[in-house]
C-alpha cells in the first residue's frame, strides 16, 4: 500500500504523470488543451514560489476574505449530547459566504499575472460561481458561470448573487442539469476558449493543475485552524476529529491538510459523502459506498457507475455534494487508509440541520449539515477529552427555499 510522505504537501505527491499512488488523477484530456495545461502548470510553480504573489494571495485572504474565520466551541450542542466536545470552524464567515472564495480569489489573481481577461467555471451549489463572479468583479475580470439548469432552480439566492455581480449565467441543459454537466460544459467551453480565457475548476477535481490549484488554495483553511487549535489547547489534542462533508473534496482536503503528519490514532479525518433521500438508491457517495476506478473530468478516480461502467446519476438534497466522482487526493487518501470515510441521508442532514440550529448560533447550509449528521453520531461513543471539530464550510442562506419545504415535511 502506497502511503503518505511526511513533510510534503499531499498535492505534490504525484508522479511525472499526476497520478496519486499511481491511479487517482493524471491528465486525461485532448490534444488541444495539452498546451495550455502544461502552460498553466508553469505558471502555477513559478507564482508559487514567487515572494510577491504569496504576499499579494496573503493580503487579500486577510482584508478581503476576511481571514482567519474563527473556530468555536457549540458548548450547548455538546451538553446536550454528553459526549465529546463538538468545535465548528466557521469557514462560512469568509466573504461570499463559504470556502469556495479561496480557490476563486487565487484563480482571479493566476488569470491577472498569465493576462487573461476572461474567466470562466462551474458551479453547483453556486457557491463556486458566487464566490468566481465576486472575485472577477473585484479583480477586473469578465466572468462567464456554467450551471445546470434542475441547480438554478434549487439555489436561487445564488443564482441571484451571481447575476447581481455581473457574471453571465450558462444554463446546462443535458444529462442530470447539475454539478457533473456544468464541469463538462465549462471545459467543453474552454477547449475552444483558452487562448482569451482562464478556467477556474470549482473544486479538486478534473487535471491535475486544476486539483493541485484549489488544494494550495483551501490549505488556508487548516494553516488557520492549527494556530487556533494550538491557542485554544495548548497543543493538538490527544484525541482530536476532522470531520468534513465531501462532494468534490475541496473543502476536506484544505480542512486536513495541515494534519496529515499526525498519527491517525491522534488525529483523525472523517469524510462525509451525500447518501441521497433514504429511500432512494441514488446517492452521490463513490468512496463509501462502492464507486469504482473511472475517468471524469480529464482525471481517475473512483465514480459512481452503472453495470456498463457509464456515469451514474446521483441524488442528494445538497447540491454541492450531488457529484458522481470525487478528488483523486481523496481516492489516495482513502487507499492509503489515511482517511475514513462514510455517508449521511438527506433526512440525518435536516435532522442534523434542525438539532444543530436548535442549540446553536449557527446556520450550516446543506452540505456541512451532512458532516454534523456524522459529528452527532460520533460525540455520543467518546468522552469530553475527544475533540470534533467540524468544518462548518458554507452558510445556509442558498438553501433556505429548500429547508423551508423540506423541514415542515420532517418528523
Amino acid at each position: 500500500m502506497t502511503s503518505i510522505k511526511k513533510n510534503i504537501p499531499l498535492i505534490d505527491q504525484h508522479d511525472k504523470n499526476g497520478l496519486w499512488g499511481g491511479k487517482f488523477g493524471g491528465n486525461f484530456i485532448p490534444e488541444t488543451l495539452k498546451k495550455p495545461v502544461e502552460d498553466l502548470n508553469n505558471l502555477f510553480e513559478k507564482l508559487r514560489k514567487d515572494k510577491n504573489f504569496i504576499k499579494e494571495r496573503d493580503y487579500y485572504f486577510k482584508n478581503w476574505v476576511g481571514a482567519p474565520t474563527p473556530l468555536i466551541k457549540l458548548e450547548n450542542l455538546t451538553n446536550h449530547l454528553g459526549g465529546a466536545q463538538i468545535w465548528a470552524k466557521v469557514v462560512s464567515e469568509a466573504n461570499g459566504g463559504a470556502h469556495k472564495i479561496y480557490n476563486a480569489t487565487v484563480h482571479c489573481l493566476i488569470a491577472k499575472r498569465a493576462g487573461k481577461k476572461y474567466i470562466v467555471g462551474d458551479t453547483g451549489a453556486g457557491y463556486a460561481g458566487k464566490m468566481l463572479s465576486m472575485a472577477a468583479k473585484k479583480f477586473g475580470l469578465k466572468c462567464k458561470i456554467f450551471m445546470g439548469a434542475k441547480d438554478i432552480k434549487r439555489q436561487r439566492p445564488n443564482v441571484e448573487s451571481i447575476r447581481k455581480n455581473g457574471a453571465t449565467i450558462v444554463p446546462v441543459t443535458s444529462g442530470s442539469q447539475t454539478l457533473v454537466d456544468a464541469v463538462s460544459e465549462c471545459m467543453r467551453y474552454w477547449v475552444s476558449n483558452c487562448d482569451t480565457a482562464h478556467m477556474c475548476v470549482g473544486s479538486t477535481v478534473g487535471p491535475n493543475i486544476f486539483v493541485k490549484i484549489c488544494g494550495y488554495s483551501t490549505t488556508q483553511i487548516s494553516r488557520e485552524l492549527l494556530k487556533q487549535i494550538e491557542y485554544e489547547f495548548g497543543e493538538v489534542p490527544k484525541k482530536l476529529k476532522l470531520i468534513n462533508c465531501v462532494g468534490g473534496g475541496s473543502s476536506a482536503y484544505g480542512f486536513w491538510s495541515k494534519f496529515m503528519d499526525f498519527s491517525k490514532k491522534q488525529v483523525e479525518m472523517i469524510g462525509v459523502e451525500a447518501a441521497g433521500p433514504k429511500d432512494s438508491k441514488l446517492h452521490a457517495a463513490p468512496l463509501s459506498r462502492g464507486g469504482k476506478l473511472g475517468i471524469l473530468h480529464g482525471a481517475a478516480s473512483y465514480i459512481c457507475q452503472d453495470r456498463d461502467g457509464q456515469i451514474k446519476e446521483t441524488e442528494s438534497i445538497s447540491a454541492g455534494l450531488d457529484y458522481p466522482g470525487v478528488s483523486p487526493l481523496h481516492c489516495f487518501l482513502k487507499d492509503t487508509g489515511k482517511a475514513r470515510y462514510t455517508s449521511e441521508t438527506d433526512e440525518a442532514a435536516l435532522k442534523a440541520y434542525k438539532l444543530v440550529t436548535k442549540f446553536e448560533n449557527l446556520n450550516p447550509s446543506l452540505e456541512p449539515s451532512h458532516a454534523f449528521a456524522t459529528a452527532i453520531r460520533e460525540a455520543v461513543k467518546y468522552s469530553r477529552d475527544t475533540v470534533i471539530i467540524v468544518n462548518s464550510c458554507g452558510d445556509a442562506q442558498k438553501d433556505k427555499d429548500i429547508l423551508k419545504k423540506r423541514l415542515r415535511k420532517l418528523k
